[in-house]
C-alpha cells in the first residue's frame, strides 16, 4: 500500500563539468544519472527519470509524494 502521508526524498548529487559545460548527476536510489546544460534541466531529466522507474524499483512509493533534493558542486571562480 502506498505511503500518502510522508515525502520520499531522492538526494541528487550534482557537479559541474567545467570542459563539457554541462551539470552531471547522479542518484543510487533510484537510479538514475544525466548531464543537463542547467540545473533546471538537471532537476527535470531526472524527475522524469525518478517517475518512470518508480513503478519497478519502489513500488510502494506514491508518485505524488516524491521529492528531489539536489547537492549541486561547483569550483568558485575568482572574481
Amino acid at each position: 500500500m502506498p505511503d500518502k502521508l510522508r515525502p520520499t526524498i531522492f538526494a541528487v548529487s550534482a557537479q559541474w563539468d567545467a570542459e563539457a559545460s554541462v551539470w552531471s548527476g547522479h542518484c543510487d536510489d533510484i537510479p538514475a544519472a544525466a548531464d543537463a546544460a542547467t540545473l533546471d534541466d538537471l532537476i527535470a531529466k531526472i524527475t522524469a527519470m525518478a517517475l518512470d522507474v518508480l513503478p519497478d524499483n519502489h513500488p510502494n512509493i506514491d508518485p505524488a509524494n516524491l521529492f528531489i533534493q539536489l547537492t549541486a558542486l561547483r569550483e568558485a571562480e575568482p572574481a
